[in-house]
């Protein structure tokens, strides 16, 4: 396997790293700010499931941490499982929310170019509802 390549989107909020880690880090909060978990999410054991437009997926957390991060696996029905890094960094009196989109085989730089639009997009949402 070759390495990917990634992009770093990321969006600085004005409230503190700790406040924003623990509200996006819960997995009944993103549906509030993740379009694409906008459906919800349910618990199934230690993993979450989401339905929507690619089917049923299953969406694996790293267990809570001091170091804001809110890694997560995504497995969609057709067993691709998507690795995402999600990062909540101290800057300053607020915080960079810092997500790393890795470009997956097949995918055409257009596709790769609205999947970070998307995330864009998502961290923004968030960073309204923090900024309230």
């Amino acid at each position: 396997m070759t390495t990917m390549t990634a992009k770093i989107v990321h969006c600085s909020i004005d409230r503190d790293w700790q406040d924003i880690y623990h509200f996006a880090g819960k997995p009944e909060n993103m549906p509030l700010w993740a379009s694409g978990l906008a459906t919800g999410l349910d618990r199934d054991g230690d993993d979450w499931v989401a339905r929507g437009v690619l089917g049923t997926v299953r969406v694996s957390f790293v267990p809570e941490n001091p170091f804001g991060i809110i890694d997560h696996t995504v497995t969609i029905e057709s067993g691709l499982r998507v690795y995402n890094a999600l990062r909540i960094v101290p800057n300053g009196d607020g915080c960079e929310v810092m997500f790393t989109l890795l470009k997956q085989p097949g995918m055409t730089d257009a596709q790769f170019a609205a999947d970070a639009a998307h995330v864009e997009k998502d961290l923004h949402a968030l960073k309204a509802l923090m900024e309230k």
